[in-house]
């Protein structure tokens, strides 16, 4: 039993090297921004749409990676996406063009298959680690994206797009770990089906090419009715096809499980304002303040200290929830993540012209994020069969990578119908964003009442064990 705990200690230790290497690259490029953005000549909207397409790719990429994985190998996969990720990474910092921040964000959103390929060599390697695990990864990238964040902001403050080679270092280390975690022991079976993924991502690009620029087009123009038509019909196409195929991209038969199907739509709800927002929110900090007080114009390294602050209070969020759940009850922590993330966005639209007033609602944010990424993704893993865990975790991704993608472009919308002859975004515009996406929070917290616990426990007996051992 002790060298079982000491290799599922050890196994969990390599995988937040990995997780580390993720969390540092999501939240590296948030502070910097403003100040990026200045030095390429993209303006807040721009900003908006750069992180809009990095959604995009993670919704995109989730069911490849995870496709991918079964197919050939969870570790191979996950060596590639790191490969790719330290790619994108080298490329942003060597030269920092509009061109090359979008090649390399959509390169980084490889980080979208860590979770999936990661939890398929949990399982498989030490399924009694499997909750507590989930746990300890999600903390980890919480944690690391505060991280990231402040080292950047701190670097840049010396010279302005030093930060952007943050990333770097952690990439190559996590190309290490990966090298040494086991071989997954699940099966590898099917094919890849490239008309799915086709339909998928051209189904994706112009949902979210309508909802960035059907502002500037006009909701009711021919070019946006003929966008949104085009992506219906190519959406419904790619479900049609993966409903036919025998090896589906996105198995969504996954989803007859009402459980997956509640956690999924939770997920889906609470990203798309608590992970959405993350670009808004960099933007609203750096901005200087209007005449009517909007915006609080700080720096990257100020933006990075409340990054920081608010990943550091989801850490203590993911930490807890396996506790909470064993307290409350796995619906109840998803219907009360809920309610915190709508309270939190609710604060920000009514307190927001000073710093501490800021931190009150970006604060509760964070703590529902990462409640939310807790819980979902633990029961994301356990709801099904062992031998549908990446698939599973995958599906879940996906909701997450879809609800970050859709809230930012909604909050670009939103942002796109509130400008000044400046192309500056008014007051008006910032509370529309946090309104919609406290609304959509409630959603989620109503979707939470749909879980249904079955009556076998969900965490296997050792686990529990386990469990009780190591927290």
């Amino acid at each position: 039993m002790r060298n079982a705990i000491s290799r599922g200690r050890g196994l969990i230790a390599t995988m937040c090297v990995i997780v580390v290497c993720s969390g540092v690259v999501q939240g590296y490029l948030t502070p910097l921004l403003p100040v990026v953005g200045a030095h390429v000549g993209i303006g807040g909207v721009g900003q908006n749409n750069l992180y809009l397409l990095s959604q995009i790719a993670f919704a995109v990429l989730t069911p490849l990676l995870s496709r991918w994985g079964d197919m050939w190998g969870h570790n191979r996969l996950l060596l590639i996406a790191v490969a790719m990720v330290a790619a994108g990474s080298l490329l942003i910092a060597v030269r920092p063009t509009t061109t090359t921040l979008a090649l390399g964000m959509v390169l980084q959103s490889s980080v979208v298959g860590f979770f999936p390929l990661l939890a398929g060599i949990l399982r498989s390697r030490s399924p009694e680690h499997g909750r507590i695990g989930m746990s300890v990864l999600v903390g980890a990238l919480l944690l690391s994206i505060g991280v990231g964040g402040y080292v950047a902001g701190t670097l840049s403050d010396e010279h302005a797009l030093a930060g952007l080679w943050t990333a770097v270092p952690f990439c190559a280390l996590a190309i290490v770990a990966t090298a040494a975690l086991p071989t997954s022991t699940a099966v590898r079976a099917g094919r890849f089906n490239s008309v799915a993924a086709l339909l998928l991502t051209l189904g994706l690009g112009v949902l979210m090419l309508v909802l960035t620029e059907g502002a500037s087009w006009g909701w009711a123009s021919a070019y946006s009715l003929l966008a949104i038509l085009a992506a219906l019909l190519l959406l419904a196409a790619w479900i049609r096809v993966e409903q036919r195929s025998a090896h589906p991209l996105v198995d969504l038969r996954l989803l007859r499980n009402p459980r997956l199907a509640a956690v999924s739509a939770h997920t889906f709800c609470i990203a798309f304002g608590a992970i959405g927002f993350l670009g808004a929110n960099s933007v609203y900090l750096g901005t200087a303040p209007d005449g009517h007080g909007f915006g609080l114009g700080l720096g990257a390294q100020e933006i990075s200290l409340i990054s920081l602050a608010m990943v550091a209070v989801g850490f203590a969020g993911s930490t807890l929830t396996p506790r909470l759940a064993r307290a409350i009850g796995d619906r109840t922590v998803l219907g009360v993540g809920g309610f915190v993330g709508a309270a939190g966005f609710l604060s920000l639209v009514l307190f927001h012209s000073s710093v501490p007033q800021y931190l009150v609602g970006a604060l509760t944010v964070g703590l529902a994020t990462g409640m939310f990424e807790a819980a979902t993704r633990s029961l994301s893993v356990e709801v099904v069969d062992e031998a549908e865990t990446a698939l599973s975790v995958g599906v879940n991704e996906m909701a997450l990578s879809l609800g970050a993608a859709i809230g930012a472009a909604v909050i670009g919308a939103l942002w796109a119908c509130h400008t000044t002859t400046g192309g500056a975004v008014t007051g008006a515009g910032y509370q529309w964003a946090w309104a919609a996406c406290s609304v959509v929070a409630l959603a989620g917290a109503a979707v939470a009442l749909l879980f249904r616990t079955p009556p076998w426990p969900l965490v296997p007996e050792a686990d529990a064990v386990t469990a009780g051992r190591t927290a």
